[in-house]
């Protein structure tokens, strides 16, 4: 590949393409350019293209997919839009980048995957945290022995998102069947993180809970029924044997936000953030090895932060990481970011959570 920009389009600009996506991007100027936007509703995208002096504004999606300056699409669009406009990407023969969830359920996510292979386009998901400063350094901690074995593995998330109360605009996240939950988009994201320091589960028991039976729309008071999960717990064993617990919690009025311990036959490790996304610092990484007593924090090495990004929030850095490793990806003609085949993981291991829950919780 030459070193040319990418000239990526966007479509869907809601609160993430903001605070997310379009500063990471313009960070990244010298990989990337944003040529284009698009929208539903046109003035929202002449509204973004002028106020980030981005050249092209769209109400069809299709014609900023077909647009021949566009190298790679954004679908950043509610889940379930994401497997119609990836699909759409994938025909025209464009690389495509998809937000997690990839699709709303297993089956539509595995035929997107086989369509962008049969195609031999690059397929990109927004599973970021595992590329993110800490989580890099964490798993590299694993990997090079730094608890030895691994005996046993807790993780715990709470958000504050998905509370019973919610504006309007995001009705379209109450039914269960588009796959908008704590579980499949916390639970995703932080699963993804953390089984890549310290690998896949063999086997798993769960189960899964609403505990908030009804969504309030806030400017109206109607009230929804929803059987959308707002709690989670699994337990299970790791492929090399270690065990492993895991807490997704929404809804949480008093957040506590994340929080692994990795214990094994060397030392300890624990990362923690006071929350689990929109947070402005990177994981405390804390570690208890040999004769100490008592845990200490591990500095971060300067290495892990080489992008120009450290202005940027925490939850955004990790995305900026994910589009650097796909540029390099296209330069080198390797595939190291987060693909299609990692969506597939986590879609399994959620479908596995879920019917364990179904089967053994009924």
């Amino acid at each position: 590949m030459n070193n040319e920009k990418i000239k990526i389009g966007i479509i869907g600009l809601g609160d993430w393409a903001k605070y997310g996506h379009i500063p990471v991007l313009q960070a990244l100027k010298d990989d990337y350019e944003i040529i284009a936007v698009a929208s539903r509703r046109k003035e929202i995208a002449e509204q973004y293209a002028a106020q980030f002096n981005i050249k092209h504004a769209f109400d069809d999606e299709q014609a900023l997919i077909e647009h021949p300056d566009v190298d790679l699409v954004a679908v950043l669009a509610p889940a379930m839009e994401h497997a119609r406009l990836a699909r759409a990407v994938i025909t025209a023969g464009k690389d495509v980048y998809s937000e997690w969830p990839l699709t709303t359920n297993t089956g539509e996510s595995a035929a997107l995957l086989a369509l962008a292979e049969a195609k031999g386009v690059r397929h990109v998901v927004g599973l970021q945290r595992r590329l993110g400063p800490s989580a890099r350094f964490m798993r590299d901690l694993v990997k090079q022995g730094y608890v030895g074995n691994v005996r046993a593995v807790h993780m715990t998330v709470s958000a504050d998102a998905f509370v019973p109360t919610m504006p309007g605009k995001y009705k379209w996240a109450f039914p269960e069947s588009n796959f908008s939950h704590v579980l499949s988009i916390y639970g995703g994201h932080f699963m993804d993180m953390l089984f890549q320091a310290v690998g896949f589960p063999e086997k798993l028991t769960a189960v899964i809970e609403n505990q908030f039976p009804f969504f309030t729309v806030e400017e109206t008071g109607e009230q929804i029924p929803t059987t959308n999960p707002n709690e989670a717990m699994v337990i299970g064993k790791l492929e090399d044997g270690g065990l492993f617990s895991i807490q997704i919690e929404g809804a949480q009025k008093h957040k506590t936000g994340l929080q692994i311990d990795i214990t094994g036959t060397e030392g300890v490790l624990r990362i923690t953030n006071p929350l689990a996304f929109g947070n402005k610092e990177d994981n405390v990484i804390d570690g208890m090895k040999g004769d100490a007593k008592s845990l200490a924090v591990i500095p971060l090495p300067a290495a892990y932060n080489y992008l120009p990004v450290s202005h940027l929030d925490a939850s955004s850095q990790d995305m900026a990481y994910l589009y650097d490793v796909y540029a390099q990806d296209r330069k080198n003609g390797t595939s190291e970011a987060s693909n299609f085949g990692d969506a597939m993981k986590q879609h399994y291991l959620i479908d596995q959570i879920i019917e364990s829950s179904q089967k053994f919780f009924k």
